[in-house]
């Protein structure tokens, strides 16, 4: 394991790579329920709008089985850059989403994708070495099974990777619930039930003082 000392998100520092959410490898996703993975994946895309975050959307051979990329995403991120990677298996084999990711100035990359040990985890290894510091979210990158989830988590890991949930990377760059309640009590209720309902309660009572 690498020996690093703790490298804090900084919302002002870092960057989004979406890698590789297409719709055919999302018939992939079996180590985690796929309306739940999209929720996540989602959530990594409403935290990255919220905090005004660099994001990079990139594809894998999207005209083969590979599919095009979830249109949620398009959605948004309209203005994004969009790399489309006509066979590249490492996103960082292509100069053009090379060129992207450095054009933010950005030196710590927040990754998601899918599939975890390729999609993910050759980037990822690929920045590291690089010089970058590298967050993986690991409920919003999916893969087969939970063998093949940890191997790639453990081998991210050992090179320096942190491992994070979306939900850890919002509060990590948020820092201080005072910085904005109601903002990011509404990402986290729109995409986890059970602190909808904590929100509610706060609402409740602030409005009743």
């Amino acid at each position: 394991m690498t020996d690093k000392s703790y490298v804090r998100l900084d919302k002002s520092q870092a960057a989004v790579l979406l890698v590789d959410h297409q719709a055919g490898l999302l018939s992939l996703v079996r180590d985690i329920e796929l309306d739940r993975f999209k929720n996540n994946v989602l959530a990594l895309a409403d935290l990255a709008r919220y905090f005004a975050l660099p994001t990079i959307l990139t594809t894998s051979f999207e005209n083969g089985p590979n599919g095009p990329l979830v249109p949620e995403l398009k959605a948004l991120f309209p203005e994004a850059p969009y790399i489309a990677r006509p066979g590249n298996i490492n996103a960082w084999d292509n100069p053009d989403f090379v060129a992207a990711v450095k054009a933010t100035g950005r030196r710590q990359l927040i990754i998601a994708g899918v599939v975890t040990e390729v999609c993910v985890a050759f980037p990822a290894l690929s920045a590291l070495a690089e010089g970058f510091d590298v967050f993986v979210v690991t409920d919003a990158s999916g893969t087969f099974n939970e063998i093949t989830r940890q191997a790639a988590w453990a081998r991210m890991g050992a090179a320096g990777a942190q491992l994070m949930s979306w939900f850890g990377v919002a509060c990590e760059l948020h820092r201080d619930w005072r910085n904005d309640v109601e903002g990011l009590g509404a990402l986290f209720s729109a995409h986890i039930p059970d602190y909808r309902n904590l929100i509610t309660g706060f609402a409740t009572r602030q409005a009743a003082r």
